[in-house]
């Protein structure tokens, strides 16, 4: 009797049936085009390419000639990039074991199991930018410039520490007992490697998904910001510039704003329902340290100085995004924990989960990436309208965010059914209010 009632029940890990992001040629396509993008923002826009972008006419013939020469696959390669960069990793993972943090629980998993997290990636902050500032406070702002000088170089090694663990632990994932992602075990290995198989991949009690999510990469932003600022001192006896200051600030606030706010990635849908995959690994590690940080480098070899009533402006629309942002994750997570002090208005579905219809999750069904959009302009602007390079970010993070808010619908869908149908007609717009 009890065999028969555990052959019933459904496995732990069903076979994934349906593709996201046009299935295995998407996903194949997608592996190498990200690290290709990266690589092109690169040569596209910096100091010796003619012009940011160069002139179309020259594009082809200089790709041409870069690819079929071995001098510029040898330029790729950069020993001190590599040896800092694998350097600054462990150094995460060290601060990671040796701060003190708090050790908060995850939702609970299909095995009926909880993920637990260390909470002190602020803290890994905090250290990082005390050894920085002192090293800067020692040698001067001249000696802190390396990741602009050896750009290439820790592009490369974030590709390739993004392509080992992508590797690993989608070789890991077949050790049995396993618990894999829903979207990550359809049997295709180009699919899966990217889409990520394993759901929490752990070391010891170390979580890698949230790991390599806030540290690794989100600080070292920060600090190439604070880089590409010491870039733009040197070459300028000193002065750094109101649009790098407000690039530095902006980007600033939103890295320690996430860091200090650890737990609140937790209910987010890369580490509750995302495996750890290639995917997930270049995006934090390559893709948000080289990519986000496109502003502050053009900043560096092209200084802008606003005056007040620009600067102003800029700072009025990144507050406004951020102040959706916050209110928005906070309402949410408050209410999550069983709290309700505005008295907001919720539907209860037929599986006992709550669904806000009013507050800011009353006027959109993801509201924070509307402040996300406004915070990415404002982070745009102080380059000016020179070059539509610099709006790159922008531009991908809208797609990014649109492609977000569909899977998730599409999942709530499934979750929820006709509740989900119900609560679009309560709250029908998906991101900016009357708008979309």
């Amino acid at each position: 009797m009890a065999s028969s009632k555990r052959s019933d029940s459904p496995p732990l890990n069903p076979r994934t049936t349906s593709y996201e992001f046009l299935g295995p040629p998407g996903a194949f396509a997608i592996t190498f085009g990200v690290p290709f993008l990266a690589y092109a923002l690169y040569f596209a826009c910096n100091e010796s390419s003619g012009a940011c972008p160069p002139p179309i006419p020259t594009l082809l013939p200089s790709l041409q000639q870069a690819v079929t020469d071995p001098a510029f696959w040898w330029k790729l390669w950069d020993p001190k990039a590599f040896t800092l960069y694998y350097s600054w990793y462990a150094f995460c993972v060290v601060a990671w074991a040796v701060l003190p943090g708090d050790w908060v629980q995850g939702s609970q998993l299909r095995n009926g199991k909880h993920q637990k997290y260390k909470i002190n990636a602020f803290s890994t902050c905090l250290l990082a930018l005390g050894l920085s500032t002192g090293y800067i406070l020692r040698f001067g702002v001249e000696s802190f410039t390396f990741f602009y000088d050896h750009w290439i170089g820790f592009t490369s090694a974030a590709l390739s520490m993004s392509v080992l663990q992508g590797l690993l632990w989608y070789a890991l994932s077949f050790q049995q007992g396993k618990l894999l992602a829903l979207g990550g075990n359809s049997g295709n290995p180009i699919y899966d490697f990217y889409i990520g198989r394993e759901l929490n991949p752990t070391v010891g009690s170390l979580d890698v998904k949230s790991f390599n999510e806030l540290r690794p990469g989100m600080i070292l932003w920060l600090l190439i910001d604070i880089s590409m600022a010491c870039e733009q001192a040197t070459r300028l006896a000193g002065h750094v510039t109101d649009s790098m200051l407000l690039v530095l600030f902006f980007q600033g606030l939103y890295i320690i704003d996430a860091l200090y706010n650890e737990p609140a990635i937790f209910t987010t849908m890369d580490i509750v329902s995302d495996g750890f995959g290639f995917m997930l690994s270049v995006g934090d590690l390559l893709w948000v340290p080289f990519v986000y940080s496109l502003q502050a480098r053009y900043l560096a070899f092209n200084p802008k100085d606003l005056g007040y009533a620009k600067s102003a402006a800029i700072v009025g629309v990144n507050f406004l995004g951020y102040y959706i942002f916050r209110t928005a994750n906070n309402e949410k997570n408050v209410f999550r924990n069983g709290n309700n002090p505005k008295n907001l208005t919720y539907i209860t579905t037929e599986r006992g989960s709550k669904l806000l219809t009013s507050g800011w999750w009353g006027r959109s069904r993801h509201p924070n990436y509307f402040g996300d959009i406004l915070m990415a302009l404002a982070w745009s602007l102080p380059t000016g309208f020179d070059t539509p390079v610099t709006y790159f970010y922008v531009i991908y993070f809208g797609v990014l965010l649109i492609h977000r808010q569909r899977r998730d619908d599409e999942n709530c869908e499934k979750k929820y059914g006709k509740d989900w149908h119900r609560y679009v007609k309560l709250v029908p717009y998906r991101i900016i209010p009357y708008i979309y």
